[in-house]
């Protein structure tokens, strides 16, 4: 009945961008929100941009840390930071990159990895108090102890391939998680088993799905496993995981990750990286796309 409510609204939604991002910040990946500041993640240039009416520059990562994925954590006040070494050109190879946090002032509160291995996250989430990163590389998912100095692998290394967006579910009990090369799969954080979901259509799996949010009952992903992206309304259960388009014929030349703020989703809709990998400058800025949603999480 969801599925069928959202694919009967879909044409009436009208994404529009928000904000839109210097083009000198030539790649543009993670997006968070309060439901007042948008922060964004400007990669190369290892600086995160906070936006009301207008953007500004709020701090620059350590030496080495790039930004990837980025999360608010609401219990905290905290800007939760993926920061790695991504491979582009003139960004020095590392093999251990960190989840930080930052406060609004855009000062640095928190530096964490794992004591051993290597270390390449990609995206966080933040819910409840409770946060996750995925490393883009082996696959793995952390969970941040409650003491918010360490973190615990709730998926080893090994058992993915590239782990991606990360959210949980309305019960606080299941971790929804999106591995590029495998699909979606559920964790359960009680007993740390894994579920892979079959995409319940044909029985394959759902790949590609890089960003994750949920509104409700609701969750939202961004496939960019193929050119143009699209942002795909997601049906998750025991029995699988099914997908429509959220706005129908909506294509983004180049999505990464998006976030709920109270009232809307928000889109990093061209991020750049056909660009950066190919050190070119961008001459048109990184739009952040909002689609308005209702109380009960349809599109207005």
């Amino acid at each position: 009945m969801i599925f069928a409510t959202v694919a009967a609204l879909a044409l009436s939604a009208e994404p529009a961008a928000v904000v839109t991002i210097d083009p000198k910040h030539r790649l543009v990946e993670g997006v968070a929100s309060d439901g007042k500041t948008i922060w964004v993640s400007s990669v190369l240039d290892r600086t995160i941009i906070a936006c009301r009416r207008t953007c500004r520059d709020l701090t620059v990562l350590p030496e080495g840390l790039h930004p990837l994925g980025i999360a608010w954590d609401d219990r905290r006040k905290r800007l939760w930071i993926a920061a790695e070494c991504p491979e582009l050109p003139n960004i020095v190879k590392c093999d251990r990159g960190a989840l930080l946090a930052i406060d609004r002032k855009g000062e640095l509160q928190a530096r964490i990895s794992p004591p051993l291995g290597s270390f390449h996250v990609g995206d966080v989430s933040a819910s409840r108090g409770e946060v996750f990163v995925s490393d883009s590389q082996n696959g793995a998912v952390y969970r941040l102890l409650p003491g918010g100095k360490a973190l615990m692998a709730i998926a080893l290394p090994g058992i993915g391939k590239s782990g991606q967006g990360s959210v949980l579910d309305p019960t606080g009990k299941l971790l929804v998680t999106s591995d590029y090369s495998q699909g979606i799969s559920t964790i359960d954080l009680a007993s740390g088993f894994r579920t892979l979901l079959p995409r319940l259509a044909n029985k394959s799996l759902l790949r590609g799905v890089d960003g994750l949010a949920r509104c409700g009952d609701s969750y939202f992903g961004i496939y960019n496993g193929s050119a143009p992206g699209r942002l795909f309304a997601l049906r998750v259960g025991p029995e699988g995981v099914d997908y429509i388009d959220l706005v129908d014929g909506l294509r983004l030349p180049d999505p990464t990750q998006l976030t709920f703020d109270g009232k809307r989703l928000l889109v990093v809709s061209d991020a750049g990286w056909e660009l950066a990998a190919k050190d070119t400058p961008r001459t048109s800025g990184a739009p952040i796309v909002a689609i308005p949603l209702s109380k009960d999480c349809k599109l207005l």
